[in-house]
């Protein structure tokens, strides 16, 4: 899966992964660890929940709207070398500490995996309830294996892989913010731990970095 998305990971039937990912801003100073996971509910179903938590700075209210999704795949092709996937998604946003109104959220994902590459994209539509504004984000993530470039005939490789994302976030009444990804993933059997760079494409904002690892249980 790519670096700022959750909703792409395949998960097995009574799979659970967990995600702990750490965003720091460096202009502002602003740090967020987002706990994240995922369970299979069958081989097609998936349950997805985000919640994040500002570390810094301080004060009050820094639980931030917890993201609850259901996730069906509708089209799946498994091929020798890869597989395709369509999913599409629904579930709610709600607030956690504070008295915002809640989101209804809908989208698509899709996944191409081929050999050494893989291509997920997602788009995500939040109608906000009463006073919240509307929101949408669209990921495009592209990641390449950049070892071993050839499995090893027994037991399982940890991988390398290169990542490279465009990133896109609106909320009602400012224009889309567009965002270049680029970061690396060491891929264990059971675990993932990787980290990128984030950059506003049509503003002058800081740059962000993220880190994240992730568990399959």
């Amino acid at each position: 899966m790519g670096l700022r998305s959750f909703v792409a990971l395949p998960v097995d039937k009574q799979g659970t992964v967990v995600r702990l990912s750490f965003d720091h801003a460096g202009k502002t100073k602003k740090d967020q660890l987002v706990i994240s996971a995922a369970h299979g509910i069958s081989a097609r179903q998936t349950f997805l929940l985000g919640m994040p938590y500002r570390l810094s700075p301080g004060g009050n209210n820094r639980l931030g709207d917890a993201s609850f999704l259901y996730r069906q795949i509708w089209l799946q092709q498994d091929h020798i070398n890869g597989t395709d996937r369509f999913a599409v998604l629904g579930g709610m946003l709600l607030s956690t500490e504070d008295n915002r109104d809640p989101a209804v959220q809908i989208g698509v994902v899709s996944t191409h995996f081929r050999d050494r590459y893989e291509l997920d994209f997602d788009v995500l539509y939040q109608a906000g309830i009463a006073h919240r504004p509307d929101a949408a984000r669209y990921d495009l993530s592209w990641q390449y294996r950049l070892a071993p470039t050839e499995y090893p005939k027994w037991g399982i490789a940890k991988e390398w892989y290169g990542v490279l994302e465009l990133n896109g976030r609106w909320r009602e009444g400012s224009s889309i913010t567009h965002q270049v990804t680029a970061g690396i993933q060491w891929v264990h059997p059971t675990w993932v731990l990787e980290g990128g760079v984030i950059k506003d494409i049509n503003s002058e904002k800081e740059f962000r970095y993220l880190m994240s690892l992730r568990y399959h249980f």
